[in-house]
């Protein structure tokens, strides 16, 4: 059965940092929500490619055992271009093709309507509705937005959240979304639409999570070296999923846990560039940095 599914985009990316330049390698928020989910579950993507779509970037995916079936190819791939200067917490869009992606209306197959794990990655709103609203009963839904689709749809936006069993978003969404300065005030806000926890992520700075009855606060990883912070939160937002899938456990004590298992995939995503260092590690790796996020927060 194919209970964890994710919708989102696979992209083409052009990113230059003060630490290189790469051209057209393998992006998209459900390419590396998908890849860290792969870490804990078997999960599968409804998304778009075109036809140009490089054979190197499929087989990546698929060598993870992520299932592609829902992955529709026409036109041309979404191509995204970006830079960062040394504050690697913002991106700056040097060029946005949208092709394929701006006429996507997505099919979710059979065999994927019975999911109980879905995550909404970054994408159109009205696509994220779309695909929760074709599967039967998931029990848990996560959900992922970003500032261009909250300037350009919020009502959109709005009415996804109040499908949601827990929000993610960043610090400067939050402010913008809930039209307020404090965190705390938007989060609050948020759990009154519907969402039994939100959390609010915050780059190198790490992650809030709230709930109705408590706050928990998770440290960012000291890392020596940042090549490419792209696909950062994706990867976290894929990697909770896939924690909580893997222990069919949604307690608040369970979630902290996620929360600092997607931080360590997070953290060795932003180690390079596109899911080069992802590649590389194993779930021995994962667990170590686990153990240190651990060690940050003993007093």
């Amino acid at each position: 059965m194919n209970n964890v599914l994710i919708g989102g985009t696979i992209a083409t990316d052009t990113i230059e940092t003060p630490f290189g330049k790469v051209d057209r390698v393998l992006g998209g928020s459900a390419s590396y929500a998908a890849y860290s989910a792969s870490f804990y579950v078997l999960p599968s993507i409804i998304s778009v490619v075109g036809e140009d779509f490089s054979e190197e970037h499929w087989k990546l995916l698929q060598e993870r055992k992520i299932n592609l079936e829902g992955v529709k190819k026409e036109g041309k791939t979404f191509h995204w271009e970006g830079s960062y200067e040394f504050d690697m917490n913002e991106a700056k869009t040097l060029k946005t093709e949208l092709n394929s992606l701006e006429t996507f209306k997505p099919v979710v197959p059979d065999q994927y309507k019975k999911a109980e794990y879905l995550f909404l990655a970054n994408i159109d709103p009205v696509v994220q509705l779309s695909i929760l609203n074709q599967l039967e009963s998931p029990k848990l839904v996560i959900t992922d937005t970003m500032n261009f689709w909250i300037e350009s749809n919020k009502q959109s936006v709005l009415d996804v959240i109040k499908k949601t069993n827990i929000l993610l978003l960043n610090d400067a969404e939050a402010r913008q979304l809930f039209e307020t300065t404090s965190l705390v005030k938007a989060a609050k806000q948020a759990l009154t639409l519907g969402p039994s926890a939100v959390i609010i992520k915050k780059g190198e700075h790490g992650a809030l999570l709230f709930t109705e009855k408590s706050n928990f606060n998770a440290p960012g990883y000291p890392l020596e070296e940042i090549k490419d912070p792209t696909g950062c939160g994706d990867a976290f937002g894929g990697a909770l999923l896939g924690y909580l899938a893997k222990t069919n456990d949604h307690s608040e004590e369970n979630m902290r846990k996620a929360i600092i298992q997607a931080s360590a995939i997070a953290s060795f995503n932003a180690e390079d560039f596109s899911l080069n260092k992802l590649k590389t590690i194993t779930q021995e790796d994962i667990d170590t940095r686990y153990n240190e996020f651990v060690e940050l927060r003993k007093f």
